[in-house]
């Protein structure tokens, strides 16, 4: 091997190591129950939240704890979310969305939730978190995708890191948009 082959061959290691950091990742998380209380969610390993990864895929499950219970809802996502608690316009938005019946939104993220089952998800509960080549293109925040069985693309969700102890917190949500309607509610179908 010439001493240009191995540049090119080191060269080359460089740029795949740094896309391999900055590129698209997927993390899949499994869930054997849904926590129905912020102890439960704390009792899961995930929420050491030292991942932003981890922080989202506790996301969908707070959500869905907040569309059986505001109250208990609303205490997991303030765990989440950290040093910034949920304010009364966030909270708004989110019975905004919730309205009509809609409290199948968040479950619309676990695999095997589609139109055609009515969003009911397959157990156990698996979700799966994803990054692109520009998720971390802000310093300190990190910007995921969720797949959505009801969508066509991801949808994001926008975490920010406690630079005290690298916890990282939800900071943004785009999870509680429209979806495709659920088969049993489509005229059409």
């Amino acid at each position: 091997m010439s001493i240009f082959d191995k540049l090119k061959n080191t060269a080359k290691q460089t740029v795949n190591n740094t896309l391999g950091a900055a590129g698209k990742k997927r993390e899949t998380f499994v869930f054997n129950a849904l926590p129905e209380s912020l102890a439960e969610m704390q009792a899961l390993p995930e929420s050491c939240l030292d991942t932003p990864f981890k922080t989202a895929a506790l996301t969908v499950l707070a959500l869905c704890a907040y569309a059986a219970d505001r109250e208990i809802g609303t205490e997991m996502l303030n765990f989440l979310r950290g040093p910034r608690p949920m304010s009364g316009q966030d909270i708004s938005f989110i019975n905004d969305r919730y309205r009509d019946g809609k409290t199948y939104l968040p479950f619309t993220y676990f695999r095997g939730a589609v139109p055609d089952n009515d969003y009911t998800p397959s157990e156990p509960f698996t979700v799966d978190i994803e990054s692109s080549s520009d998720s971390n293109s802000e310093e300190g925040y990190m910007k995921l995708f969720i797949p959505c069985g009801g969508a066509d693309n991801p949808r994001p969700v926008k975490l920010r890191m406690r630079g005290s102890d690298g916890k990282w917190f939800l900071w943004e949500q785009y999870l509680l948009v429209g979806v495709k309607t659920p088969k049993s509610e489509d005229p059409w179908a």
